[in-house]
């Protein structure tokens, strides 16, 4: 049994995480701003009120874990706000910054110390911030937010391999969720196992990589 602590865990792909890795005997922690009927039911330790874009949440979360272990720490929390040329507001660029770039750098740092050899860490991303794989233009704000962590995750990777600690981009697929509009040809579920498959399957030889849910390694 292995301590896998999810960022974001209340709905969507972090709920559908919660339960499959619960279900299958893990031990979960799962942290979200604001609980729900579906996450209390699942077999996981809920932390509720945690604003991962706060420095004194983030403090109040590492005082909460205390010394306890993380084996896989999943950071899935994230915004997704259309915009195009026309649109687009910088305002807006700064909100999808603070919880799609900064908040991952930002809780990997408050939760450090809760890593060891041998932990592993995955950031759910987007091929919607890949640079080669941008053929339509628009999203500014998204994929910015999303080109800017992948260059967040690599640099932890290189930071932290030498501890013994992987860290890796995931792209969860295009998945009907709240944050699409329910949009998408992928389910939630269908999603989180495709997930699962690939952190229980990456290591610290994959370390800075950034993988497709499907088992795709993706561009950059």
């Amino acid at each position: 049994m292995a301590t896998y602590l999810i960022l974001g865990a209340n709905r969507g792909i972090g709920l559908q995480l919660a339960k499959q890795l619960g279900e299958r005997g893990e031990q979960v922690i799962a942290v979200c701003r604001h609980g729900s009927d579906e996450l209390s039911a699942l077999p996981a330790r809920v932390i509720d009120g945690v604003e991962l874009t706060d420095s004194d949440s983030l403090l109040n979360l590492q005082q909460q874990l205390a010394d306890l272990q993380i084996d896989v720490l999943v950071h899935v929390a994230g915004i997704l706000r259309g915009d195009d040329l026309d649109s687009l507001s910088l305002e807006q660029m700064r909100q999808h910054f603070e919880v799609n770039t900064l908040a991952p750098l930002a809780s990997l740092k408050a939760l450090r110390g809760n890593l060891a050899a041998g932990s592993k860490v995955f950031i759910l991303s987007s091929r919607v911030g890949s640079i080669a794989d941008n053929s339509s233009g628009g999203n500014y704000a998204y994929r910015v937010s999303k080109t800017a962590v992948n260059m967040v995750g690599v640099n932890l990777a290189h930071d932290l391999k030498p501890y013994g600690i992987s860290v890796h981009l995931l792209h969860p697929g295009y998945v009907q969720t709240d944050m699409t509009g329910h949009r998408g040809n992928l389910a939630a579920d269908e999603s989180a196992a495709g997930l699962i498959e690939q952190m229980d399957r990456l290591g610290l030889e994959d370390a800075g990589t950034f993988w497709h849910a499907s088992g795709e390694q993706l561009e950059w």
